[in-house]
């Protein structure tokens, strides 16, 4: 049997302020009270897992031996089919500038244009299927732990549509939909998203019954 949370504190493995609130509002209602790996001033650990089920494990695992806490960490990212799964876990990373390509940061636009280059190079035709995955790693300070793996399925559009989203957002229209992420009220990508598919998967076993 699954070990459930009891009403003890839950580390948020992030040191994002947004994350924290979204997570943590989506706990709240199961009467959990969240705090976050930065307010405890825990160091990130280095992300080198191949997976995104290792990622999310090492943060969790690295939060809940730090705090003496049981903690939640997440990992994400776009998966393209055509592309063999990428960018997957590097989903960020091909979003990072180089020293030759402006300050420090992240554009997203870079990154989609990337993608959508790769796609373009494998000629018009080609299947623009991909998911957006989530992956919630529940981890006790005893070792113990359990993982929940969500999924957003959809397709690739160009040129990028919307401006409510981020990340990837404004090319991935999903499963059903004529509209981007980036096109969704947020309240309303929240209840579709790979995040909510994983966190609906939790919520179920922790607090049902």
């Amino acid at each position: 049997m699954t070990r459930r949370l009891g009403s003890e504190t839950l580390v948020i493995a992030t040191h994002n302020a947004g994350k924290l609130k979204e997570i943590g509002a989506l706990l709240a209602p199961h009467g959990v009270s969240c705090i976050s790996a930065g307010s405890l001033s825990l160091p990130e650990p280095p992300e080198t897992g191949q997976t995104f089920v290792e990622n999310a494990l090492i943060k969790a695992r690295a939060a809940a031996q730090g705090s003496g806490l049981p903690a939640l960490a997440d990992d994400s990212g776009l998966c393209v089919d055509a592309l063999a799964g990428r960018p997957g876990v590097y989903t960020a990373d091909w979003a990072e500038r180089q020293w030759f390509e402006g300050p420090p940061g992240r554009d997203w636009y870079m990154a989609m244009g990337k993608v959508e280059g790769m796609l373009q190079e494998l000629g018009a035709s080609i299947d623009r299927s991909c998911h957006f995955a989530c992956v919630l790693a529940l981890a006790w300070p005893d070792g113990e732990h359990a993982v929940y793996e969500g999924r957003a399925l959809g397709t690739l559009t160009w040129p990028p549509r919307g401006t409510l989203g981020f990340g990837y957002d404004p090319v991935f229209v999903p499963l059903g939909e004529k509209r981007t992420f980036a096109e969704h009220d947020p309240a309303e990508k929240h209840s579709i998203s790979h995040r909510a598919d994983a966190f609906a998967k939790l919520v179920a076993e922790q607090f049902a019954g």
